[in-house]
């Protein structure tokens, strides 16, 4: 049934040349992008509201089309009022009313690999797991919800950056823990999956496959790390 769903959508999507929105709720920001389709995809703006819950909150925005830019402050006390913030701006933008589908980038989802239409019962089950990061999927699904209140006829599409990880090697997806907890399930998985599939594809794109499938060490810095480093400067 979400095979079928997702295909029929991606048809429309192709021959209306409609627009797919992308969001990616981080643990202090939101990130969103608004996508024409077209043969491919063709960026129309995109931007951020980060430091959410502090006094420095901001909204940053970049229209890769006029090449206007801006950054203003906003208050926003938390990622809700964050995420009403956005959507009051979004709606303002054009090209947002050709909107028909949201891509949202979610933290974790145990094995699934592959991208799911949200419904009631996914969030239920996202719920259910959120414990394994606190941090990051209990506000994922209020964004999910507050974008669902304020377009419900819209679909919304879970991607996972955990779906690379499931196809690690045996080695890589062992902890050092008795082997009957990975029976169990209890497995190592990684983070910042979908960043680092968009890096190796680039990566194979510029410097080939060989290369991009050889040893290569990647960091993503977020949010957390940028905060240690400002501390440190400040020693």
């Amino acid at each position: 049934m979400q095979d079928s769903v997702l295909t029929s959508l991606y048809a429309i999507m192709k021959s209306n040349k409609s627009c797919v929105l992308t969001i990616n709720g981080g643990s202090s920001g939101i990130k969103f992008s608004l996508y024409q389709i077209d043969e491919s995809l063709m960026r129309l703006f995109y931007g951020e509201i980060e430091s959410i819950g502090t006094k420095n909150t901001k909204r940053s925005f970049a229209n890769t089309i006029s090449r206007k830019q801006n950054s203003i402050s906003i208050k926003a006390g938390d990622h809700d009022d964050a995420a009403t913030c956005l959507i009051n701006w979004l709606e303002k933008q054009d090209g947002f009313v050709s909107v028909i589908a949201i891509g949202c980038r979610l933290v974790h989802r145990i094995k699934f690999t592959d991208p799911q239409l949200i419904t009631p019962e996914l969030l239920n089950e996202l719920k259910r797991i959120s414990d394994y990061d606190p941090k990051h999927l209990p506000r994922e699904i209020k964004l999910i919800k507050v974008l669902a209140k304020c377009f419900p006829a819209v679909p919304q599409i879970a991607y996972y950056d955990t779906a690379i990880h499931t196809s690690m090697p045996q080695v890589a997806r062992l902890l050092s823990i008795p082997r009957h907890y990975y029976k169990m399930g209890i497995q190592r998985y990684g983070f910042h999956g979908l960043s680092y599939a968009y890096l190796l594809y680039e990566l194979e794109k510029i410097a080939g496959e060989e290369t991009a499938q050889g040893k290569i060490i990647l960091a993503h810095l977020g949010n957390s790390a940028s905060d240690s480093s400002k501390k440190w400067q400040k020693c």
